[in-house]
């Protein structure tokens, strides 16, 4: 089944286009990554899924059409991380990870057993246990980045798009939210679309990789099929080597190599 089908997505910002002609498919418990250089469009693409900017074409979620789906019902069937949200600095780690549960409540409901059950479990997924007091001002980036990941998870929605998950999180946090994500998706079907920097830690996760470039879809594929040395030099003006661990691929950067890699990309590999 496909959980989002994007047909012909293009967003203009400012008057500049953004992203242009996007055609893609995502199937029901499936990992995505977005890569590409910066300014690519890869968060404005996340925010047209989440119908947080408007876009021409057709964006189809478990084949609704975004534009036809209200407010809430768009809140409990997706969930957005982005990768600077919004954290009241006087509000305390419960209280926003219980802010995850708002759609499932009607006008003026209060939170019930299910709502509070459901906001312990992402706390103790994101190892935040002990920290429920602790107002969002105390924390580090990477606690606050944790806080983030919960209340996504909270909200119990079947799709969650995710920008820069890792962001201010250190190796072993990092691991540990990529780990939960990936546990989750395989136990309930969890759909999986995150934009990505980090191209190895996007190699060993993604099922799939969509790799844009000045708005425009360039590759897709598996990862080892879209991460060549040739492309990346292309697309991020890098030289890099694409080695083999483990049974999927790193990327490696080169010292020394920036004119072969400023080459290929002038070659338009």
């Amino acid at each position: 089944m496909t959980a989002i089908a994007l047909r012909g997505v293009t967003v203009a910002l400012g008057g500049r286009t953004v992203v242009e002609g996007v055609d893609a498919a995502v199937a029901s418990g499936e990992w995505l990554a977005l890569i590409g250089p910066n300014g690519a469009g890869k968060t404005t693409l996340l925010r047209a899924i989440a119908g947080l900017v408007p876009f021409e074409g057709e964006i189809e979620l478990d084949g609704r059409s975004v534009r036809l789906l209200g407010r809430g019902e768009l809140a409990r069937l997706l969930a957005l991380v982005p990768q600077e949200p919004s954290t009241p600095p006087w509000m305390t780690v419960a209280e926003y990870v219980l802010l995850g549960r708002t759609p499932h409540l009607g006008i003026l409901a209060a939170e019930g057993r299910r709502d509070r059950e459901a906001a312990a479990e992402a706390l103790a997924r994101l190892d935040l246990v002990g920290y429920e007091g602790r107002r969002l001002a105390t924390l580090s980036g990477g606690e606050k980045q944790r806080a983030v990941v919960a209340r996504a998870l909270a909200q119990e929605a079947r799709i969650v798009l995710l920008d820069e998950p890792t962001a201010s999180l250190d190796i072993g946090h990092g691991q540990q939210a990529l780990e939960l994500l990936d546990a989750l998706r395989l136990e309930s079907g969890l759909t999986l679309v995150a934009a990505m920097h980090d191209l190895t830690l996007a190699a060993q996760y993604a099922d799939r990789m969509l790799l844009l470039d000045g708005g425009r879809l360039v590759a897709e594929g598996r990862p080892e099929d879209v991460l060549t040395a040739e492309r990346i030099a292309a697309r991020y003006e890098a030289a890099v080597e694409v080695v083999q661990v483990g049974g999927s691929v790193a990327v490696v950067p080169r010292r020394g190599a920036r004119a072969s890699a400023s080459d290929a990309a002038d070659a338009g590999v």
